[in-house]
Formats: structure tokens, sequence, C-alpha cells
């Protein structure tokens, strides 16, 4: 029976233990498109897109004409979606850099309804306006271990059931801040701790480790750890050995997918490259936490230097989560749909991002 989770290091869980199957195969993106050439191989976008992607001439000849590509990747299993895309941009890529950091920009954008970024270090107030809906309120009204709306852990609807007056007219408040409390509370101990916050995972039978499994699958491809080190070891060893080109940042959000709205935490970690590095920028977007639908998810940026004559730079994006609700003959629609959406949306995306940067 599937426990829902929510609070301390049982957040965590959510957020990361499905996922990093998912970290190992999208962080390889990096590492191929900085593998040194062999006799046999070249080292330019090019190859990286034929071979590591599988796009055609034609996609290629679009994304170097300026127009977003965008590849629905194969899963593993039927509960993940992984997207490739793609976009030439004709602009230096640190205009990138400033883009994606801007939140005031990123709070303007449909679907956002609500967005609050981290003070450092990490205030109880960072929280505010962090709520759920009273639907949500409700269902948690009716939970129960293995068996709740809201992804929480059993030890919290427990808790929930203790402290919470749910006759209360003041119920609503009562439980958004036990949802502040434990959000706090995950971001310091992971923080502190790192992946090890994350702690087990005990949704199946047999429990899952997930820092050990963290580990063993970022060695998946050597490949990373050979050429993006510092990346590789950091995401894999945080908060420790910060290298110093590295800037962070941890948000929440509250945003529209589907039919409910989800709250989300998110762990941004920025790589600037060196003037001499095809990599000019890398961000990943870590999620630490979902109220629904995305079990995990991990979105990468990489910003490629053309030809040093040329003004201008390839964004390449690499998309992956895994969301509840895609298996069995019902699944299979949903996923269909939810594929076709991704799809789109992240199609609109490359071409808003693109738009805006070139008219700056």
């Amino acid at each position: 029976m599937r426990r829902e989770r929510f609070g301390r290091s049982e957040w965590g869980k959510v957020a990361m233990v499905r996922s990093v199957t998912l970290i190992a195969t999208l962080l390889i993106l990096i590492a191929a498109i900085t593998r040194p050439a062999s006799p046999q191989s070249s080292p330019d976008l090019e190859t990286f897109f034929k071979q590591n992607v599988g796009l055609s001439e034609d996609q290629i000849a679009a994304i170097r004409g300026g127009q977003p590509v965008v590849k629905p990747l194969p899963p593993r299993t039927p509960d993940e979606v992984l997207l490739f895309g793609a976009v030439y941009i004709h602009a230096a890529p640190e205009a990138y850099f400033e883009y994606a950091r801007n939140f005031d920009r990123l709070r303007q954008t449909p679907g956002f309804l609500a967005l609050g970024v981290f003070t450092n270090p990490p205030q109880l107030s960072d929280l505010k306006g962090f709520a759920f809906d009273s639907e949500d309120v409700q269902d948690l009204k009716n939970c129960e271990p293995g068996k709740c709306q809201i992804q929480i852990p059993a030890t919290s609807i427990e808790e929930l059931h203790q402290v919470i007056n749910w006759s209360a007219a003041d119920v609503d408040d009562q439980v958004n801040q036990f949802l502040q409390k434990r959000a706090f509370e995950l971001v310091l101990a992971y923080q502190r701790e790192g992946n090890k916050a994350l702690g087990i995972y005990n949704d199946k039978r047999d429990p899952t480790n997930v820092p050990e499994q963290f580990a063993y699958l970022l060695s998946y491809d050597n490949a990373l750890s050979e050429h993006a080190p510092d990346f590789y070891h950091y995401l894999l060893a945080y908060p420790r050995g910060k290298p110093a080109h590295y800037e962070e940042t941890f948000y929440w959000a509250k945003v529209k997918f589907g039919l409910k709205p989800t709250l989300r935490i998110v762990h941004v970690v920025t790589m600037r490259g060196q003037p001499s590095d095809p990599i000019a920028r890398a961000i990943a977007q870590k999620q630490l936490y979902s109220s629904h639908y995305f079990r995990t998810s991990l979105d990468l940026s990489v910003c490629v230097r053309d030809e040093p004559k040329q003004a201008g730079f390839y964004l390449i994006k690499a998309l992956g989560s895994e969301q509840g609700g895609l298996t069995g003959p019902k699944g299979s629609i949903v996923r269909k749909s939810a594929v076709s959406r991704s799809v789109s949306n992240l199609e609109k995306g490359l071409a808003a991002i693109k738009s805006t940067i070139e008219s700056q």
C-alpha cells in the first residue's frame, strides 16, 4: 500500500526517491556535450543532437534556424515523462541566466498563482502565501495512511488529526500554519544535511535508501563525473564543497497544474562556465516537494556557446518528471494527454524565452 508523504525528511522522499534515475539520465546530456572528441566521434552539437537525442536533419536545421524543437524521450516506466527541447537564441548566453533568475517575471507567468523566494538563511515568514485551498484542507480532514488526495506522510496525517480542530472556523489557517512549519523544517534539514535529509522511502515492501540509490545512479555514466565533475559532485555532496562559480536559490510556488493548484518547493543550482568552456551556463531545478501530480521533477537548462564569431547560443532543456495516474488502461490515455500538453508547453516556453531575450 502506498504511503503518501509530507514532513521533515519524509517530505523529500516524494521528490527524490524515484527521480534519481531521471537525474542520472538528464545530467548525462551535459556530459555528452562536453565529451572530448575521438577519431570516431565529433564534439559538435550535431553529433549530440543525432546520437544522444535522435533528432533528424530537418529538426537540427529547424533549431539552427531559430525554431524551437521538442521531442519526448523514451520513458523507462509509464509514470515517467521525459522531454528534450532546444532553440537557438541570438544573444549572449548570460542573458538567459538573468532571465531565469528573474522571479518577478516568473510571478507574472500564466499558471503561477503565487511565488516566494527563500532568504538566506530561510525564515518561516518566507512561506507567507504557501497555503492549501479549502478543498485540499477538506481532503486532508479525510486522509488515511495509504489513502489521501495530498502527498503527505502517515506521521503527518496522524499529527494533523491530533492537533487540528477540524470543526473550528479557522481550520484553514490551522492547517496552513502546520504546512508552512513542515515546509520550513524541510528546507532547513535539506540545507543542513543535503540528500541525507531525504531519508528512506518506504512505499514498497523493500525500503529504498535514497542517498545510496542517488549515488549509485549518478555513477551510471562515468562521462558525467569525468567531464562535468563540479556539477556532478556538488549535486551528489550538497551542501558540501560548493564551487566558487556556483549560485543557488530556493523558492516555492503555487502553480496551476491539471485540475488542482499545486504547491512546490524547488532548489535551483546554477553553474557558470569559464569563457572558453562550451557550456556557458547550466541550471538545475530540483523539486523538493509537490502537493499534487508530480512525485518528482527535474528541469535542466544548458546554454551552449555557438562558434566564437557567432553572437548567439543554443538553449537546451531536459525535463523529467514522475507523475501519478499514468499507468493502466485509463492512465495510458491520461499519459498521452499529459505528454502532448507538456510538449506544447515546452515549445511555447522556448519560443517565449527566445522572443524575450532577443528583444532586450
